[in-house]
């Protein structure tokens, strides 16, 4: 990971770059970061609050506005596809950060439909990278608060300072309580699955998609 300069962070919402990957982000203050939020723009907010978290991480960033109102009804892939394609500002990346396709909780659409399109526009070449990273986590379908997958291709545990920083994002720049589920969910470590291929993530992503029992390997 030394060799990394350019890394394209692309989530769902603002807060989802600090809950799944903070941490490794605090960890390499060498990093490029552009980080893309494709929900609330408009948020009067969450948007302001995700102008400072880029302040504090020392790292660019753009917001979009696809819908993510509470009934939460599928967007066109297309259209997923054409928001990320409209704010990144660049198309090659060191590395990119994203989504599992079933999400790291039970259960976000607009998580799936993002790490799909991002799946996509790198098997298509549209976004280049020489590595996709993707968020390992699982809550037993809602038994527990999401904990990072210890047989993940990357699993890292976080020091005690980078986690209190990554905490302190979360209740004092994002202002969560510390009752609310954002703060008590805020893991610890924080692990990803890797690839270097676009062709095998396609197919992954195929087989998650085919298969709901199919174990991640």
């Amino acid at each position: 990971m030394d060799s990394y300069k350019k890394i394209a962070i692309i989530v769902a919402h603002p807060d989802d770059e600090i809950l799944w990957a903070g941490g490794t982000i605090l960890n390499h203050p060498e990093w490029r970061c552009f980080i893309v939020s494709l929900c609330r723009k408009s948020d009067p907010d969450r948007a302001p609050k995700f102008s400072r978290v880029l302040k504090d991480l020392n790292a660019e960033g753009i917001m979009g506005d696809l819908n993510d109102g509470p009934e939460q009804f599928p967007l066109n892939g297309n259209d997923v596809e054409d928001t990320i394609m409209s704010l990144l500002p660049a198309m090659n990346y060191d590395l990119i950060i994203s989504h599992h396709p079933k999400g790291e909780y039970t259960s976000h659409l607009r998580h799936t439909e993002v790490s799909r399109a991002v799946i996509n526009l790198w098997n298509a070449g549209q976004i280049k990278a020489h590595e996709l990273w993707l968020f390992a986590y699982e809550d037993g379908k809602r038994q527990y608060f999401p904990i990072p997958i210890k047989r993940a291709d990357l699993y890292f545990p976080l020091a005690v300072d980078i986690w209190q920083h990554k905490y302190d994002i979360m209740t004092k720049i994002y202002g969560y309580g510390k009752d609310t589920w954002e703060s008590q969910s805020t893991p610890k470590d924080e692990a990803f699955w890797q690839f270097t291929d676009s062709g095998k993530a396609l197919n992954w992503l195929k087989s998650q998609e085919n298969n709901e029992s199919i174990s991640v390997i």
